[in-house]
C-alpha cells in the first residue's frame, strides 16, 4: 500500500471521527399542532424552540448543536404513535411533548423500546410513570394531586354546595375528574350530578340542561378549554349562573375566548404562575420582546430543554439512557419553573397546584390570575 493511499485513509478516517464528534443532538417537539388544541401544540413549539435557540447561542449541550423535529400528532393517539416512529426513524434522542395524557401514554411505549427520552409538559395522568418507565418524565404535577386540590376546595371552602361533575372521557379529562371524585368521596361530599359529553360536538344543550336541573351551583369540568369554553357559554346562554371550576386543560386565551364574557369568575387549578417566577424574568422579556406571551406550557417546555441540557453536561454524555440516569439521580436542575428534582418514577418531587380566578382587567380583557 502505498504512502499517498495510507495518508488519505487516514486523512478520512479523522475527518469521519470529527463529523461524529460533532454530530448535531437531536431534539424533537411533539404535541397537537394542528386541530382543536392547536394552541396548546403552539406553546410547546415556541417554548422549545425558544430554549433551543438560547442554548445553542451558548455552545449548545456538550459543544454539539442541538436541532429540533416538530410533530403533529393532532391529539390522536394513533397519530401520536406514527410521530413516535417517525421520530425513531430520524434518529431522535430527546422528546418533548406529548401533550395530551392520552397520546403521551402510547407513544412512551415506542420510546422506551428506542431508548429515546420523553419529558413532557403538560400531561398528568399517573399511569404514564407508574409503569417503571426510566425514560418517561414531566415537568408538571399529576392528575392526583390536582384532584386532592378540587377535593379539597369541596371538602372546605365548597362545603355544602351543590356541585356537578362532568368530564370528556379522555384519559386526562376523566382521570382528573374521578381523582377528584375519589377524594370528595371519602371525605363523604357528593355530587348532584355525574355525567360525560364527548370530545368534538358542538351542542351540549342536552347536558347543560341535566346541569341546570340538578340545581348545581358549581360544575367541576375534566377536560380541555374547546368543550369547556362551549359548555360555559351555552350554561349563560340558557340563565345559568353556574360557577365553573376547572384545571389545567383550559390554561389560555382561546378558553375565554370560546366561552365569553361569562367566562369571569371560573375557578381553575395550574401550577403557580411561571411568568411570575424570577428565574423565568428574562425568559419572559425576551418572549414579549418577539411579541409573544408565553402562557400556559411555553415554559413547562421551555423547562424541559434546560433540564436534559443539565443532566447530558453532568452525564458528560448524550446518550438518553445516561442522562435518565442523571435525572432520576436526585440532582436539582436550575430552570423558568425553578429548581427541579425527579423522583425514581420520572415525577417532579415537588409540584404545587395552585387556585387561579378568571377575571376582567381593567383594560376590558379577560384573563386568568393567581389568587392571593
Amino acid at each position: 500500500m502505498s504512502k499517498t493511499w495510507m495518508g488519505g485513509l487516514i486523512l478520512a478516517a479523522g475527518l469521519a471521527y470529527a463529523g461524529a464528534a460533532q454530530a448535531d443532538v437531536k431534539m424533537a417537539v411533539a404535541g397537537p399542532i394542528t386541530g382543536a388544541n392547536a394552541s396548546f401544540g403552539k406553546q410547546e413549539q415556541m417554548g422549545v424552540e425558544q430554549a433551543v435557540k438560547d442554548l445553542n447561542a451558548k455552545g449548545g449541550i456538550l459543544g454539539q448543536k442541538v436541532t429540533v423535529e416538530v410533530g403533529d400528532d393532532a391529539a390522536d393517539p394513533k397519530q401520536g404513535v406514527s410521530v413516535a416512529n417517525k421520530f425513531v426513524g430520524d434518529g431522535i434522542q430527546f422528546v418533548i411533548g406529548h401533550f395530551n395524557s392520552g397520546v403521551s401514554i402510547p407513544a412512551s411505549d415506542v420510546y422506551k423500546d428506542n431508548n429515546i427520552l420523553m419529558i413532557t409538559p403538560s400531561s398528568t395522568n399517573p399511569t404514564l410513570t407508574e409503569r417503571g418507565y426510566t425514560e418517561v418524565f414531566r415537568t408538571c404535577g399529576r392528575d392526583d394531586q390536582q384532584g386532592a386540590l378540587w377535593a379539597a376546595w369541596a371538602l372546605g371552602p365548597g362545603k355544602g354546595k351543590k356541585i356537578a361533575v362532568v368530564d370528556d372521557k379522555t384519559t386526562y379529562g376523566k382521570g382528573l375528574a374521578q381523582a377528584a371524585l375519589d377524594v370528595m368521596h371519602k371525605g363523604g361530599a357528593k355530587e348532584v350530578l355525574y355525567d360525560e359529553v364527548n370530545t368534538g360536538e358542538k351542542d351540549y344543550s342536552a347536558v347543560v340542561a341535566k346541569i341546570k336541573a340538578s340545581g348545581a351551583e358549581y360544575l367541576m369540568w375534566g377536560g380541555l378549554f374547546t368543550e369547556g369554553g362551549l359548555i360555559l357559554r351555552q350554561l349563560r346562554d340558557q340563565g345559568s349562573n353556574v360557577v365553573m371550576i376547572s384545571g389545567d386543560g383550559i390554561t389560555g386565551a382561546e378558553f375565554g375566548n370560546i366561552a365569553g364574557p361569562g367566562v369571569v369568575g371560573t375557578k381553575m387549578s395550574f401550577g403557580p404562575e411561571p411568568r411570575d417566577n424570577p428565574a423565568a424574568a428574562p425568559v419572559v422579556a425576551e418572549f414579549k420582546a418577539a411579541g409573544y406571551d408565553p402562557e400556559g406550557y411555553t415554559l413547562y417546555s421551555y423547562a424541559g430543554v434546560q433540564i436534559i441540557a443539565q443532566a447530558a453536561a453532568a452525564a458528560k454524555s448524550t446518550d438518553p439512557a445516561k442522562v435518565a440516569a442523571v435525572m432520576h439521580s436526585g440532582m436539582a436542575f436550575h430552570t423558568v419553573l425553578g429548581d427541579i428534582a425527579y423522583d425514581k418514577k420520572g415525577d417532579r418531587t415537588t409540584a404545587d397546584y395552585v387556585w387561579y380566578t378568571w377575571v376582567k382587567g381593567a383594560d376590558g380583557k379577560v384573563a386568568y390570575k393567581q389568587d392571593k
